[in-house]
């Protein structure tokens, strides 16, 4: 379950990659910041729900 914790922040990370593209393209005038900054939402939308989905799963394994 620990290689789940860590695929579980790696989508905080590519957010947080992606956000700062959207700033950078946001800055420089290119389009293609919306689509950054959506995958951006999606990665932190993954994120929250893994984390859910994790802890369910913990505490129906652990009750048994």
């Amino acid at each position: 379950m620990k290689i789940a914790k860590i695929f579980q922040y790696a989508y905080l990370v590519f957010a947080v990659l992606f956000l700062y593209d959207a700033i950078s393209k946001w800055n420089d005038g290119t389009h293609g910041a919306y689509v950054s900054l959506a995958l951006a939402g999606l990665a932190v939308f993954i994120f929250f729900f893994r984390r859910r989905f994790r802890k369910k799963y913990e505490n129906k394994g652990g009750s048994k």
